[in-house]
């Protein structure tokens, strides 16, 4: 890809659990503060979310000396088949909306689920979009490891 014309950030990956659990992954405060981070950690008192239209969430990556906040808002709400919510960081203009990110579950069959992730907004300029695949890669092998350690 051109990277003075990235606009956002596409993945797919087959997870080994069924959708509804995938789905809860994303919308449980345990879960999420499990994987989102990947090896960070997540304190799970700083995790809040109400997962409905409308609905905020907000955690913090917590790393040795930094504090990373992140927030956003459920713009919709389809269980189990997937979230479309924004996303902002503790750096972006209070009066943005953000990043949008759509994640959208199918299920395969045999207990194994597609998440197709999207993040679109065009609000990170080239380098911070590539940062930032790197960190949902991340995000998403720790999702993995959690929904075998816990199905």
């Amino acid at each position: 890809m051109n990277g003075g014309t990235r606009q956002g950030i596409d993945l797919t990956r087959v997870l080994h659990a069924p959708q509804r659990r995938v789905f809860a992954a994303w919308t449980s405060p345990e879960d999420f503060a499990a994987w989102y981070g990947g090896e960070a950690e997540v304190p799970l008192d700083r995790v809040a979310m109400d997962v409905r239209p409308g609905g905020a969430w907000s955690l913090v990556i917590v790393l040795p000396g930094v504090e990373m906040p992140f927030h956003g808002v459920y713009r919709e709400v389809s269980e189990p088949d997937g979230l479309v919510l924004t996303l902002k960081d503790g750096s972006a203009p209070k009066e943005a909306e953000g990043e949008i990110v759509t994640v959208t579950f199918t299920d395969l069959g045999d207990g194994t689920t597609e998440l197709a992730f999207q993040q679109r907004g065009g609000s990170l300029t080239p380098a911070q979009y590539a940062a930032a695949e790197d960190g949902w890669e991340a995000f998403f092998d720790a999702l993995a490891a959690r929904l075998a350690t816990h199905p």
